[in-house]
C-alpha cells in the first residue's frame, strides 16, 4: 500500500501586518517514491507553500491549517529528525554552503547530526562516487562555477539519506546546460534510489515529463492536480491561470484544434514527431 508522505490539508498563510493570503486553503498529498511538480506564476506561492515543510525554513505569519508528515503533524516532529529526512535546495547555491571545502561540505550535515567518522568518509565518498564531483573533491568551493555548487548542494543533502528532497527553483541561477544536467540529476535520485521529490521550476520542459503528479498553483491554492498528461491536456485551462505551456505542448494543441487527430497533453518532441508519423501512415 501506498502511503502520504506529505499531506497538507486546508493549509493557509499571511505575513504579519498583511491581510492578504500568501496561500489560501492549499491542499495537496504526497505519495512516497514519487516525483512531484508544483507550478504556477511568480508570487502564487509556490515558494511559500515548500518552506513550510519544513519548520525551520517557515517564514514568520499567520498559518491556518495542518501539514503532516508520514501521518503526524509537521509541527510536532523534532529538528534533528527533519533535518534528516528533509532535505531542501534553494534557488540560490552560495545561499547554502557553509564550508570552504567540497569535502568539508560533504561532511558538514553528517557531522552536526553527530555521526561517527566512519560512517561520514564513507557517506562522503559514496556521494562523491554517485555524483561524479571525485575530480574536485579537494577544491575550494569558491573554485566552483554555479552548476557545481548546487551539485555540491545536492550531494551534501544526498549524505543524510533523507526520504524528502525539496527543490525550491534549483536552476534558476543556472545557464541552461547545467540546469540540464542538474535536473537529470534529480530525476536519477528519485528513479534509482525512490527519494520522493518535491520541486518548483519554470523549465517545465526538462522535468514535467518524468514527473508522478503535476500541482498547478494561483493566488495561494492549489487550483489544478492530476498527471502531467491530464494536466497538460488542459491547455485553455492553464493559460486561465497565466501558466508558462511548454512550446511542444502548445504546438500539439494548435494541431489537434486544426483537426488533426493528435492526442492532447503531448509534453515531447518525441512523442509528437510519433504521432506525426502515425499520421503518415494512414
Amino acid at each position: 500500500m501506498i502511503m502520504n508522505l506529505v499531506e497538507v490539508k486546508e493549509f493557509s498563510f499571511a505575513y504579519p501586518e498583511c491581510s492578504r493570503k500568501v496561500l489560501d486553503h492549499a491542499n495537496l498529498k504526497i505519495e512516497e517514491g514519487t516525483l512531484n511538480v508544483i507550478c504556477g506564476r511568480s508570487g502564487c506561492g509556490k515558494s511559500t507553500l515548500l518552506r513550510q515543510l519544513k519548520t525551520v525554513l517557515a517564514p514568520v505569519g499567520k498559518s491556518e491549517g495542518e501539514i503532516f508528515y508520514r501521518g503526524m503533524p509537521l509541527s510536532g516532529i523534532d529538528h534533528r529528525t527533519q533535518s534528516q529526512e528533509i532535505g531542501f535546495v534553494m534557488q540560490n547555491p552560495d545561499n547554502q554552503i557553509v564550508t570552504d571545502k567540497v569535502w568539508h561540505e560533504l561532511s558538514f550535515g553528517l557531522e552536526s547530526l553527530g555521526y561517527d567518522n566512519a560512517t561520514i568518509r564513507l557517506r562522503g565518498a559514496e556521494m562523491a562516487s554517485y555524483f561524479g564531483i571525485h575530480q574536485w573533491f579537494y577544491k575550494n568551493v569558491s573554485e566552483l562555477s554555479g552548476g557545481q555548487k548546487q551539485i555540491l548542494n545536492l550531494a551534501a543533502i544526498m549524505a543524510m539519506h533523507p526520504s524528502l528532497l525539496i527543490l525550491d527553483e534549483p536552476t534558476s541561477q543556472l545557464d541552461p546546460i547545467a540546469a540540464s544536467d542538474f535536473l537529470e540529476t534529480v530525476k536519477k535520485i528519485n528513479r534509482d534510489i525512490g527519494t520522493t521529490v518535491i520541486l518548483t521550476e519554470h523549465r517545465l520542459q526538462d522535468i514535467i515529463p518524468y514527473a508522478d503528479r503535476v500541482f498547478v498553483m494561483d493566488k495561494g491554492k492549489v487550483v489544478m492536480q492530476g498527471t502531467p498528461r491530464e494536466i497538460f491536456s488542459q491547455v485553455d485551462e492553464l493559460k486561465r491561470h497565466r501558466l508558462d505551456v511548454p512550446q511542444i505542448t502548445l504546438l500539439a494543441d494548435e494541431l489537434r484544434k486544426s483537426g488533426l487527430p493528435i492526442p492532447a497533453g503531448i509534453l515531447t518532441r518525441a512523442e509528437l514527431v510519433q504521432e506525426l508519423c502515425k499520421l503518415g501512415h494512414r
